[in-house]
């Protein structure tokens, strides 16, 4: 279904660890997978805040018509939407984005995720469940109170990796730690990931590595959220050979780990398509 653009009631905001769980009543938006992704206008007509925020779609209910979010306050507009109460307004485009791709029979996957970024993955995985697969989980963070959805996991995978970076809960030290132990555990043919964009590079390289294909959720800046102002681009490699400008909001936020130049994010490589020839000194300014 094409994304709608909705004037949407806020059923609940609530604290979850450090993050809020924000439920809107938005009937009109239909058709959300796992991976899809919601802009959010935060300030309203007459508001300094002149861009969306984009969020993760947590889930939906169609029965309720409510789409659910879950985000941190990481700066101003974070901090305004969290401020807002049951009945305040907001508006709302969604589904927006390419989500993960669903097999058509049975699968083993393991969903990787870092903080908030397993927003999404638990929805993949019912959906994985349901064509006959197995999943496991590996899900990481700062600190405790970072993780999400760690019980959800439980009841959904039997194996389940819990790591933060202070050892506050589960392992001390990364998702990419117990990685390759997930992949062994229930013979996963696909490693599923969302997070920052170096646990994604390293999410990659360690799939790729065991046979396994990999499919991130990239975080990128996205000014627009519809494809328009090009902030979100990624240099991905195509099945040609050949590398182009990729845009984060409409051939992403999912992408095939193995086609993103992560070594060269944010960088304007010289063998781009359109680039035209340049010193490497050139393609790094």
């Amino acid at each position: 279904m094409p994304p709608v653009q909705t004037t949407a009631t806020i059923r609940r905001i609530t604290p979850v660890g450090a993050y809020h769980h924000l439920v809107l009543d938005a009937p009109g938006v239909t058709g959300v997978r796992p991976g899809h992704f919601g802009a959010l206008a935060i300030g309203g007509r007459d508001s300094a805040t002149l861009l969306r925020r984009a969020f993760s779609i947590h889930r939906t209910d169609p029965a309720k018509g409510t789409v659910e979010f879950v985000f941190a306050e990481a700066g101003r507009g974070t901090r305004a939407l969290a401020a807002h109460r049951p009945g305040d307004t907001v508006d709302l485009i969604a589904p927006l984005g390419t989500p993960f791709p669903l097999p058509a029979g049975p699968v083993s996957a393991v969903l990787v995720a870092g903080g908030y970024g397993s927003a999404p993955m638990f929805g993949l995985a019912e959906e994985i469940r349901a064509r006959g697969g197995r999943v496991a989980f590996v899900l990481g963070a700062a600190t405790e109170d970072r993780l999400f959805g760690v019980e959800r996991a439980e009841a959904l995978a039997e194996h389940v990796y819990v790591v933060t970076d202070d050892g506050s809960a589960g392992r001390r030290g990364r998702v990419t730690d117990p990685l390759r132990e997930a992949i062994t555990a229930i013979g996963a043919t696909e490693v599923h990931s969302c997070g920052p964009m170096g646990m994604l590079r390293a999410v990659t390289e360690i799939a790729t590595a065991a046979g396994a294909a990999s499919h991130t959720a990239v975080e990128e800046v996205m000014a627009c959220g519809i494809g328009i102002c090009m902030s979100c681009v990624l240099p991905v490699t195509g099945s040609d050979g050949v590398t182009r400008f990729l845009r984060s909001c409409t051939s992403g936020p999912v992408f095939d780990g193995s086609a993103v130049r992560w070594e060269q994010v944010a960088t304007l490589p010289p063998d781009l398509e359109g680039a035209g020839a340049m010193t490497p000194k050139e393609a790094r300014r």
